[in-house]
């Protein structure tokens, strides 16, 4: 069942994968025995990321839906600076998550953003971001935040604090499962997961405050947790909606920046992630590069990534979690229903 993304702007609409008008999708968008969900994306991340993280999670509720229907509604914090193409597709498609009270959602998603100042508290847009927090804690069946959201979330409801690390955790991750939670169910014993981040969340921590922790990775701590309050809220610290190549682009970019001298130490290589001559032949660069900043190098950098076909080895367990994540709500969504009309045909017999 394809997923609709709906414009909270104009009347237009669209099918993942199809030429549908946007008007007709909404107008047909399909309720299979009463199964249909409505899901909101908030997405905070920057222009050179943000159609992409778009199009990555529309991506793969398209793939985990199956035969949920799903409607997906765009959301954009205010605050949070656009221009050029971007600021364009923000008016054109986005609504201001200010709206979300006027708005009736099953669930929500909502993206990070890289700070730019030490304390989260102290970002331009932190006050709009705990409003859709306090929101989404009594209007929704389960929201997801997704890596800085995952923080700053914790941090506005328990006052946890995220640690910087001395080395970024960057790589398809092995992630192994320790609890038996609904949203886990039917996932690999180990399983890999897109991580790009410097900061993390002491697992010690999460605990004295009730949340459980799904999964964790062998050397970058805690990968998913979540805690059950109003609604269900779910955090990675990873990014299993990455597409195949996203942590090359990421990685690339780096590079670039390093031979540019926008920054001073050379990137780290993605762990596990390229195959074993692939990731020798960076070493080599990298050791390379270190002694001398050459056009030349970053040319072969750049041809060696050019050939690499990468293998999204996490894409199925993604779409795994997320299955069973829109199960979860329609489930939470058809008791509530339920108990709704209960009371109600209680209270006409009175």
């Amino acid at each position: 069942m394809p997923v609709v993304v709906d414009s909270n702007r104009t009347t237009n609409n669209r099918v993942v994968g199809g030429q549908n008008p946007r008007r007709k999708a909404a107008l047909q968008f399909p309720d299979r025995a009463g199964r249909a969900l409505t899901i909101g994306l908030v997405n905070n991340m920057p222009d050179a990321a943000f159609r992409a993280t778009e199009r990555q999670f529309v991506s793969l509720l398209d793939q985990a839906s199956d035969e949920i229907p799903v409607r997906l509604l765009l959301y954009s914090l205010p605050g949070v600076p656009r221009a050029g193409s971007s600021l364009h597709h923000a008016e054109t498609h986005y609504a201001s998550t200010e709206t979300l009270p006027g708005t009736n959602l099953d669930g929500l998603i909502v993206t990070g953003r890289e700070p730019i100042t030490s304390d989260l508290r102290d970002e331009p847009y932190w006050q709009s971001f705990t409003r859709v927090l306090e929101w989404a804690r009594r209007h929704t069946h389960s929201t997801i935040w997704s890596c800085l959201a995952a923080h700053a979330a914790i941090l506005h409801m328990d006052g946890i604090g995220r640690s910087k690390s001395d080395i970024k955790y960057f790589g398809a991750l092995q992630c192994t499962r320790v609890s038996a939670h609904a949203l886990t169910a039917g996932a690999p014993a180990t399983f890999p997961v897109p991580h790009s981040r410097w900061n993390g969340i002491a697992e010690q921590s999460l605990a004295a405050h009730g949340y459980t922790v799904l999964s964790r990775t062998l050397d970058a701590g805690v990968d998913s947790f979540v805690k059950e309050q109003e609604s269900l809220f779910v955090f990675f610290q990873g990014h299993p909606e990455y597409e195949a190549d996203t942590l090359l682009r990421e990685y690339r970019r780096d590079v670039g920046r390093y031979f540019t001298r926008e920054s001073e130490g050379y990137p780290l290589i993605p762990s596990g992630y390229f195959d074993n001559p692939t990731a020798t032949a960076l070493s080599d660069l990298q050791a390379k590069a270190m002694t001398c900043r050459s056009k030349e190098l970053l040319t072969r950098v750049a041809a060696v990534l050019e050939k690499q076909e990468i293998e999204n080895t996490w894409r199925l367990t993604a779409a795994l979690i997320y299955r069973n994540w829109l199960e979860f709500i329609s489930a939470r969504k058809s008791a509530t229903q339920m108990n709704a009309g209960a009371q109600l045909a209680c209270a006409a017999s009175q």
